[in-house]
């Protein structure tokens, strides 16, 4: 049961990250079927003002001590260092030792990986931050296009309002899905919104590491809807196909295959948010022929359907 809720603090903490934690746990919802939560926000300095990332300060009245009967502790976003303050990191371990839930919400992640505590376990972060979590613990196994990760006694959001998601999954999965939508109403958010944060990234086209094939990739960006096979494009690049198929996987990173089926992607992902086309259209302006085909491609590269995407990210009047 979750009963004591901890949240430790370090400078530079998010407030908004910090606020999801104080949102979810922080409030008294007893007046709506909401089991009481003793809420403790916790530092190495209490009653001491420390500054936030957002250029203002916040005071923990409550010490590390909190932690150690805690049933969760939650670690919000801070900003992202080599090190952080060793009794923090030593209090985690023992909340792990002895069975306590740690939540992070987006940057905290890198918090329990400092400690130790991510090494062969299943977690995850912001997508900005997903190949500076891997230089750095390359033991975890990071999933960077799921909204969070449940592993057990140690839960993992990626950005922002993705601890949205996983504070309410916690509380779900704890004290079960009647208290979790209560919470999710009072808050005006969905009490789980599908797809990852694979489609919050936003995916440059790619480009060569050297010149020679630049002109066959622009070529291909504007000439999606032709069919593209390795023996016309290497008569394009005046290559033989089997010097064009090494060298576009050398200075590329992937096959021509892939490669233009991303673009087709882009494309399509632009036209969702940018025009009212209907997904058929979309489907032959972006080269893939077929409604069923877009929506095959464009959920494995994505990770929503192409329609869910448009109702969130559409822009056109």
């Amino acid at each position: 049961m979750l009963q004591k809720i901890a949240v430790v603090l370090m400078e530079d903490v998010a407030l908004f990250e910090f606020g999801v934690l104080a949102e979810v746990f922080g409030l008294d919802r007893t007046d709506d079927g909401v089991p009481a939560f003793d809420f403790k926000v916790c530092s190495t300095t209490p009653g001491v003002p420390m500054e936030t990332s957002s250029h203002s300060q916040v005071i923990a009245p409550y010490g590390l001590e909190e932690l150690e009967d805690a049933d969760l502790i939650g670690i919000p976003a801070t900003t992202w260092r080599h090190e952080y303050d060793e009794r923090i990191l030593d209090a985690l371990r023992r909340a792990e030792a002895r069975g306590a839930i740690l939540l992070t919400v987006c940057s905290g992640a890198f918090v329990l990986g400092t400690a130790g505590l991510l090494d062969g376990r299943a977690c995850t972060t912001h997508w900005r931050y997903i190949d500076k979590f891997m230089a750095q613990f390359p033991t975890a196994k990071i999933d960077p296009d799921v909204l969070f990760v449940d592993d057990g006694n140690i839960i993992t959001s990626a950005g922002t309002a993705a601890g949205i998601d996983a504070c309410l999954h916690l509380v779900r999965r704890e004290l079960g899905s009647a208290v979790a939508t209560r919470i999710a109403r009072r808050m005006v958010v969905p009490p789980q919104r599908d797809g990852g944060q694979r489609q919050y990234v936003e995916v440059p086209v790619p480009e060569c590491s050297a010149e020679s094939l630049q002109p066959v990739l622009n070529w291909m960006i504007g000439n999606l809807t032709t069919e593209h096979t390795v023996p016309a494009l290497a008569r394009r690049a005046q290559m033989s196909e089997r010097t064009f198929a090494r060298r576009f996987v050398a200075e590329t990173g992937t096959t021509p295959l892939k490669w233009v089926t991303t673009q087709r992607v882009l494309r399509a992902r632009t036209l969702l948010e940018q025009t009212r086309m209907g997904i058929e259209q979309i489907a032959t302006e972006s080269g893939f022929g077929t409604a069923a085909l877009l929506r095959h491609h464009f959920r494995r590269v994505v990770g929503v359907p192409p329609q869910d995407y448009r109702r969130t990210f559409q822009t056109a009047g």
